[in-house]
């Protein structure tokens, strides 16, 4: 799987649609089906946090492809990315959302009880927030037996997926680098940023 992973953000994205991510933890295990992602690239890429280099917070995004890159969005909530490409070269795919698969009622303490199945690991934040993934994973290698693991899930059929330009970034926001399952209630809703401006395509 590490093979399949170590390609450019944008051709891993949407390969990684359908694929499970599982973390278990003394309360219990949860495991979700990955519905929508964002391939973000390193130095050609102006919304990438690799834009401009190395540095100590983006170092996981330049390798090995198959560890785990988690970092702060907005100072609220975590963001757990799955590295790709070539040692060395950043590269990341984001997991906007997915679909709880096990460990439900554990994800719904996490989350809140009254909010509904669909809504448990939709977004970023609220997908972290459901499996549990916090800094502390950061650097965590996926493929191996971490408690953190990134399997092969169902296959998705490639009529259902679906591209569109990235959400709430405000450079390059209309590279069409956002992969999602078409008619899925699990993926996230397409929100412009109000600071987004037209951008080359790529």
């Amino acid at each position: 799987m590490r093979a399949a992973l170590a390609r450019p953000a944008e051709e891993v994205a949407p390969d990684l649609l359908g694929a499970v991510l599982t973390h278990e933890t003394p309360e219990g295990t949860v495991s979700i089906t990955i519905t929508e992602t964002e391939a973000y690239s390193g130095a050609a890429d102006p919304a990438s946090h690799a834009y401009r280099g190395r540095t100590p917070r983006n170092a996981v995004m330049f390798g090995p492809a198959g560890h785990l890159y988690v970092y702060r969005s907005h100072g609220l909530h975590w963001c757990a990315n799955v590295v790709t490409g070539t040692d060395g070269i950043a590269s990341a795919v984001l997991i906007r959302a997915g679909r709880v698969i096990e460990g439900e009622d554990l994800a719904r303490e996490r989350r809140g009880h009254k909010v509904e199945s669909a809504r448990l690991a939709r977004g970023p934040g609220n997908f972290c927030q459901a499996l549990g993934i916090t800094a502390e994973h950061n650097g965590t290698d996926l493929l191996t037996d971490a408690s953190v693991a990134l399997s092969e899930g169902e296959p998705v059929p490639a009529a259902l997926v679906r591209a569109g330009p990235r959400v709430g970034v405000s450079r390059a926001h209309d590279w069409q680098h956002r992969f999602y399952l078409a008619g899925d209630p699990t993926v996230s809703a397409y929100r412009l940023s109000p600071r987004a401006k037209p951008s080359a395509g790529a």
